[in-house]
């Protein structure tokens, strides 16, 4: 497209959040950040005249639903299990992925396997790996360490291009009929119809448009790579999440080895998936039994620890929930939390001390999930709470013991969804015994098979079920076994 062809106006663009203005403020009027506005030349394309029949303009044309066609290309698997999961089954042709993740991740690693494993399937010269971060040199060097070569990964064409116009123009010519395109990073995409820096938000958007009318029409699967802020956030205008058909997040601690694969948007499947990985030299691997990979080794039973089985999706997580208390220095107890939401944890002391007589208030307070696991369903309140007063009163929980469920204000517990699946996947992985609410309305407790299930009302009567009565102390046992 040549820059003659339109002309060229000024706007000042915010980089927070992509409105634009005719003039320089030294405030966004629409997100309210500070010198935030940038000059960037944008130019406008003429509108196409219609033709013009009977003394107007022809109208667009438009179909009834009904005769809407199915569409002819089905999905694309790419052979990795866990990616295909999240994705709901493969990739779409003509749809636009954006993967994000902190930087070391794994996000490059994973998606060239996933490029080779495609090109194993739709043969070579249609995989296109488009990179504006690294040389074709440096994309070998992972390939050879990922053992890629000599397989499918050979087949996997490799550019080292920031300009989204020359990358289009690739694809339109010698790689006609491409099955997948890659772009490592959207950040380092750049229009040339657009002034402007790469990773500005003019220059995101305009990229993430150009690649969406590339991918549409040529049925071109597009997966974008994107940087993301210290908040976690990918980087850029908003909009780009809009635009694009998935938006996946690859997690995990980089020190660890456990990475967890999201989906937070998906046009063409469920949101509720989530891929576990292993990080090796190998690169990417997929675990073979998610649900024992956030379990922590023990020599016995430890004050402060408990498993939970929580549910992401269709598939049942064991997770272990530690929790540590101490006595404050003085002044304003510390609260730490980590994998869980603060807020939830700080709620959840405060139903301690009022309903079930854990004073928590003067104490420093930390709390961890196991293998770096990241949950926030409601689920988990129990797990939490028994966890503290089990640190508070230095007692361990039983093993093999799970506990699940919510809890309200009042003490009260609340049962979960899918409780049946969770505790037989407990009881698979050994465990034998679980704390879970007391039905109401709702379905009755499920009878599993080598597990005994303790239905309790409260959370009161939860942390007297789950603690270990110590030994030597017949009077207090006959008065918890009375109590429950």
């Amino acid at each position: 497209m040549s820059k003659a062809s339109g002309r060229a106006q000024t706007r000042f663009v915010c980089q927070s959040c992509g409105e634009s203005f005719l003039r320089w403020e030294g405030q966004c009027r629409a997100c309210s950040a500070w010198n935030s506005l940038v000059e960037t030349q944008v130019r406008t394309e003429p509108r196409p005249s219609r033709l013009v029949v009977g003394g107007g303009l022809t109208a667009p044309a438009v179909t009834r639903l009904i005769d809407v066609g199915e569409p002819e290309r089905p999905r694309i698997p790419i052979g990795i299990g866990e990616l295909d999961r999240v994705l709901g089954g493969g990739l779409v042709p003509g749809s636009v992925v954006l993967l994000g993740g902190e930087p070391g991740i794994g996000k490059s690693t994973l998606l060239l396997q996933a490029a080779a494993g495609i090109a194993g399937l739709v043969g070579p010269d249609r995989v296109l790996y488009a990179t504006g971060e690294e040389s074709t040199a440096q994309v070998r060097l992972r390939a050879e360490r990922l053992g890629l070569l000599g397989g499918a990964g050979g087949a996997i064409h490799v550019l080292a291009e920031s300009s989204i116009d020359r990358i289009a123009d690739v694809v339109s010519g010698g790689l006609r009929g491409s099955a997948l395109l890659v772009i490592d990073s959207v950040q380092t995409a750049t229009v040339e119809d657009l002034d402007g820096p790469a990773g500005s938000v003019g220059q995101v958007r305009g990229a993430a448009l150009r690649l969406m009318e590339l991918a549409k029409p040529a049925g071109i699967a597009v997966v974008l790579v994107g940087h993301v802020t210290k908040d976690g956030s990918i980087a850029g205008p908003k909009t780009l999440e809009h635009l694009v058909d998935a938006v996946l997040t690859l997690e995990g601690e980089r020190y660890a080895t456990v990475r967890l694969l999201r989906a937070s948007k998906n046009r063409f499947g469920s949101t509720e998936e989530v891929g576990v990985f292993e990080m090796g030299e190998a690169g990417m691997t997929e675990v073979a039994d998610p649900a024992r990979a956030f379990l922590a080794e023990h020599d016995g039973p430890a004050p402060g620890s408990i498993v939970a089985p929580t549910l992401e999706g269709s598939r049942p997580l064991l997770v272990e929930v530690q929790g540590l208390v101490a006595p404050g220095p003085g002044g304003t107890p510390r609260r730490t939390a980590s994998g869980v939401d603060a807020n939830r944890v700080a709620l959840l002391v405060a139903v301690l001390a009022r309903r079930a007589g854990v004073g928590l208030a003067s104490h420093d307070i930390y709390v961890n999930l196991a293998g770096g696991l990241a949950v926030d369903e409601p689920g988990l309140d129990l797990p939490l709470a028994l966890a503290l007063a089990s640190s508070l009163r230095d007692r361990p929980i039983a093993v093999g013991t799970v506990a699940i469920g919510e809890v309200g204000l009042l003490g009260e517990l609340r049962s979960v969804v899918g409780l049946e699946r969770r505790l037989r996947e407990a009881a698979r992985l050994g465990f034998g015994r679980a704390i879970v609410p007391r039905p109401g309305r709702g379905p009755a407790i499920p009878v599993i098979p080598g597990m005994e299930v303790l239905a309790v009302g409260s959370l009161r009567e939860a942390i007297e079920v789950a603690l270990v009565i110590p030994t030597g102390a017949p009077g207090r046992v006959a008065a918890a076994s009375a109590r429950c």
